[in-house]
């Protein structure tokens, strides 16, 4: 489900210092593509992912 794969995102970019697209990809069991779109959803919601 989307909503669990966006907390899922976040909660890892919160434990983590760094992490490429790739590794959230692999961990999420979706492709790069798809975390690039929701990177960009998290962040034309205001949550700051950089």
């Amino acid at each position: 489900m989307k909503i669990n794969r966006l907390m899922e995102i976040i909660i890892i970019l919160l434990n983590k210092e760094t992490i490429t697209a790739k590794e959230l990809a692999e961990r999420c069991g979706v492709s790069q593509r798809t975390i690039y779109r929701e990177i960009d959803l998290l962040s034309s919601a205001g949550i700051s992912v950089i």
